[in-house]
């Protein structure tokens, strides 16, 4: 009897822990998920046809790499569907409204394949999260947008997936400025308790 009781309270303790540990990462999430909203609204600079240079991938980022791939993922893809509601997107159908916002946000919790890999995945996972978000609005401009290009940077535009690399190049910048920041916090996000 003592040995069975003994085993089921193993079992809650083991439950408890593990439901303990998916509320605290929830949380995080959702505090990630608004912090990132929030940043979004503070451009330090903005295209005239939309996209912009901002902190915005930056707590995702974070988030992925502190919890993994998969929960880096599924909060990109919440802030892809909040930053179209809340940041006034701009869309010329569902195409673009999946290609720009949610499967470019989701792309950011790529960063989560750096998930304890010290610092050579915190630059890794921070590159691939940004690459990734390049690549699906990239994509989306060549695909959707091509149609509307114009001249750019003083440059004649004649080829869809030119005129979007080079429309695109402020997600980079973001990026860049995102994995800087991410290798600066790597010390600070050790202090943090630990995950499994």
């Amino acid at each position: 009897m003592r040995r069975a009781l003994r085993c089921i309270f193993i079992q809650e303790v083991i439950a408890v822990n593990n439901t303990s540990k998916a509320t605290r990462a929830l949380v995080e999430g959702a505090l990630m998920v608004a912090a990132a909203e929030a940043l979004g609204y503070i451009k330090l600079w903005h295209m005239p046809e939309g996209g912009s240079v901002s902190l915005m991938m930056l707590p995702i980022v974070l988030y992925a790499l502190r919890w993994g791939l998969r929960d880096g993922l599924l909060a990109g893809c919440a802030l892809g569907i909040l930053d179209f509601m809340l940041g006034g997107g701009i869309a010329i159908g569902w195409q673009s409204i999946l290609g720009d916002y949610v499967i470019a946000c989701t792309l950011i919790g790529l960063a989560g394949v750096g998930h304890r890999k010290g610092t050579a995945g915190v630059i890794f996972g921070s590159i691939l999260g940004c690459l990734g978000r390049y690549a699906a609005v990239w994509v989306t401009g060549a695909t959707l947008w091509g149609e509307y290009m114009y001249d750019i940077y003083g440059l004649p535009m004649d080829n869809e997936w030119v005129y979007s690399a080079l429309y695109n190049l402020p997600v980079l910048v973001s990026g860049v400025l995102t994995t800087v920041i991410a290798v600066a916090l790597i010390k600070p996000m050790q202090r943090l308790p630990k995950v499994d």
